[in-house]
């Protein structure tokens, strides 16, 4: 069986939405503003997809087809991580704060946290007392 244009004209679409929104847009490349910094941001993306069409009815001696389709995205910066001297903070940018914000907000000290709590785990080296 054929297939119907209207699934070459969506196959178009979703193909050009993942060129433009991958996991380097929601968190981008690192930035290096000096040796001992490094900037992490961290975007929102969202992007809606419509498409549709119409056969011409069946008096028509052509197989006639119209359609189209559509997209649109919209990228918007919300925070930036920032790692120095072994410390991350978060840097929002935005001030309506939802469920996934406060996470997003959180993540810098619940590290820390775990990180903290790994070295004091381990145990501490064994000291050989010959006097």
């Amino acid at each position: 069986m054929a297939e119907h244009p209207i699934q070459g004209m969506m196959g178009v679409t979703i193909d050009k939405i993942r060129e433009m929104v991958d996991t380097s847009t929601i968190i981008g490349d690192p930035i290096h503003p000096d040796e001992k910094t490094t900037i992490i941001p961290v975007s929102k993306v969202t992007f809606g997809f419509a498409s549709g069409g119409s056969d011409v009815g069946p008096q028509s001696s052509k197989q006639m087809f119209g359609g189209g389709s559509g997209a649109g995205v919209s990228v918007t910066p919300v925070a930036f991580l920032v790692i120095a001297d072994g410390n991350v903070r978060t840097v929002q940018l935005i001030d309506k704060v939802t469920a996934v914000d406060n996470v997003v907000a959180s993540l810098p000290e619940l590290v820390d946290k775990v990180t903290a709590l790994i070295k004091k785990e381990k145990p501490a080296p064994a000291q050989d007392n010959k006097e």
